[in-house]
Formats: C-alpha cells, structure tokens, sequence
C-alpha cells in the first residue's frame, strides 16, 4: 500500500508514550503510517485516545488520526511490519522480555542509555531476550521531543544490522522536516546516545558554577574524546562520533537548557544536592544511571574516561562539586591526541 506521497506505509508499534515515544509517533503517523502507541498505563493511554494528544508532556501538539494510544502491549504489536521501543533505559529490558513470546522480526529503539542490568548496550538486550534475534536498529541524534512534536526541523541517525531495514526505517520517518540519515554502526550510535547525558551533567555543573564558555567547550570536546576511546575499544567506527549521533547530540544536550541531564548539573554547579536536583527536575534523568554503568564498562575494557569518572564520583557523594572540578584541572598535561592510547 502506498501513502499520498508515494512511500510505503506500514503498521508500526511505537512502545512507550513519554514525549519522546509520543513526537516519534507523531512524525511516523503525519508520514501515514498506521501507528500503534502504547502505554504501560491504561489511564494514560485513555487520556491519549480521548484528547488526542499528550497534554501532560507535548502540550498543544494534536495526535495524527493514525495514531492509534493502546495499553495492550499484544494489541500494540500484532501484524505490526516493526516494532519501535522508545521507554528509558531503566525498563528497556523488561520490556523487550515482554516480547518474548512472539518475538518480533524487527526491532528497533529510540532509548538512549545502558541496560539497566548489565550496564552493556542495548542490543546486547534484545540479543539476550529474543531468539531468534530479530533485524536490530538504532534510532539516535540532536532530538528534543518537543521541537520534533512542534514540526521544527530536526536530523537523527539510524543505525542498524540489515541495510534494508535501515533504509525503511528512515524512510518511514523522512519528510521535509524531519531527516534520517542510515548507517551501520550500532554500537557507535547507542553509545553516543547513552554517554551524551553523562557529559550533559558535567557541562550543567560547570555552567552551574559560573566556569565559562571556555571550560563549557572544553568539556565538550574533550568529553567526544572519551566517547570515542570506549567506542574503539568497543568496536565502533570513531568516525561515527562525529556525526549527528556523536557530536551533533553531544552539542545539544550539553548547551541547551531543554535537557534534562544539563538542567540537573546546573542545579549541582549552584549547591543542589543529588536528591533535591533530582526533584527539581521533576521526570528521567537518564545520565544520573548511566554514569555508574557507564564507570563499570569503562573500568572493565580499561579506558579512561575521567569526565565522566569524575559525575560518577560526583553523584555517589566521594567528591563534593568543587573537588570535582580541582581533579580535573590538576590533572597531569599531556597530548592532545595519543593514538596508540585507549
């Protein structure tokens, strides 16, 4: 069956209705498609079908008609062509389980983040959980969900295992306003996507604390170093980083306060503690997990990654926020870039 503008439309599930997985089901359900959304709560997936939209998260954003809201995880995925998980990191691998006893033959996810049991990548997951292991991709990138619920302009990465199911993918998603660019690397896009958050909260306390442009933009860069360390012991491609899903994501989450992981670090960098930051912002703060899974993978390849061990340190209360900052300025000099260092 073809759309009115010529592409192919399909029965997607989209699993999770946070404002994320609500504006990935906006975009797909504008393109035609016959969009499943589910949601793990039926009073929530009600509000969803009777407004038609999701007024406590994208307000004043309407849902396409082919945007169907569900609480039935079986209804959600039956005779769906993919399946699109968009649920944080922390439930990510329950819900995969889920899907066990039917497992999909395609599956992709917008999560961003570890799992929350091994502290690996998320495809090792659904590796893990589902056989036979189903078509995998990754959707990542400078994203925030209301921009992409508002139709602003916005560019993601999709990453995946099949060519094929890749290019579908981002043409399932593609329009004047909205971009998807393939690619094959998974493992450098998931973890682009999880190690961002940990550097946004560095980049928060540092604003936080009145440092400066200049120290903003060197946590930056030097942070998309410790990216790309792990991600060639890893088995990513380094150049992978310096695309949407590595420094073009890196530089959104660290600069614009619509982040959650930034909005926490600047709560620490003005005397916040964790628990009362955390309040504060109210919803996930997906960095404040993946540091310290993000600290055992590192530590497990040996990489170092002293940004990021440093939030680690931060938020399990063994440095206060001004020590951190000291143990990162009296680090020892050294080049800028060591190639035969890991």
């Amino acid at each position: 069956m073809s759309g009115p503008v010529g592409h192919t439309v399909s029965s997607i599930a989209v699993l999770g209705a946070g404002a994320w997985g609500t504006a990935l089901a906006m975009v797909l359900g504008s393109r035609g498609h016959d969009i499943r959304l589910w949601s793990y709560k039926p009073d929530h997936a009600r509000l969803l079908a009777e407004q038609r939209a999701n007024p406590p998260l994208l307000p004043g954003c309407a849902l396409p008609e082919s945007v169907r809201p569900t609480s039935d995880l079986d209804d959600a995925v039956a005779d769906a062509a993919w399946v699109l998980v968009v649920v944080p990191s922390s439930a990510f691998g329950a819900v995969v389980e889920r899907l066990a006893g039917k497992p999909p033959r395609r599956l992709a996810w917008a999560t961003k983040g570890l799992d929350a049991d091994s502290g690996g990548l998320l495809h090792q997951v659904v590796e893990r959980h589902l056989s036979p292991v189903p078509r995998m991709a990754v959707v990542s990138g400078p994203s925030f969900a209301a921009e992409v619920a508002r139709g602003l302009p916005t560019a993601v990465t999709v990453a995946a295992n099949d060519a094929g199911f890749g290019q579908e993918i981002a043409e399932a998603f593609h329009s004047e306003r909205f971009r998807a660019y393939t690619s094959d690397d998974v493992v450098g896009v998931e973890l682009g996507g999880a190690v961002k958050n940990v550097l946004a909260i560095a980049t928060g306390v540092s604003d936080g604390l009145g440092l400066g442009a200049n120290a903003r933009a060197a946590l930056v860069t030097r942070g998309l170093a410790e990216i790309t360390r792990l991600g060639r012991v890893l088995g990513a491609d380094p150049l992978t980083f310096m695309g949407l899903a590595g420094v073009g994501d890196l530089l959104l989450t660290c600069t614009d306060d619509q982040s959650r992981n930034r909005r926490f670090g600047l709560a620490l960098g003005r005397g916040q503690g964790v628990e009362e930051a955390l309040r504060s912002i109210g919803s996930t703060v997906e960095g404040v997990r993946t540091a310290a899974e993000l600290h055992a993978l590192a530590t497990a390849h040996s990489v170092d990654m002293p940004i990021c061990d440093t939030v680690h340190r931060r938020l399990r209360g063994e440095i206060d926020t001004e020590r951190a900052v000291h143990s990162l300025l009296l680090r020892e000099p050294r080049a800028e870039v060591d190639r035969g260092r890991c």
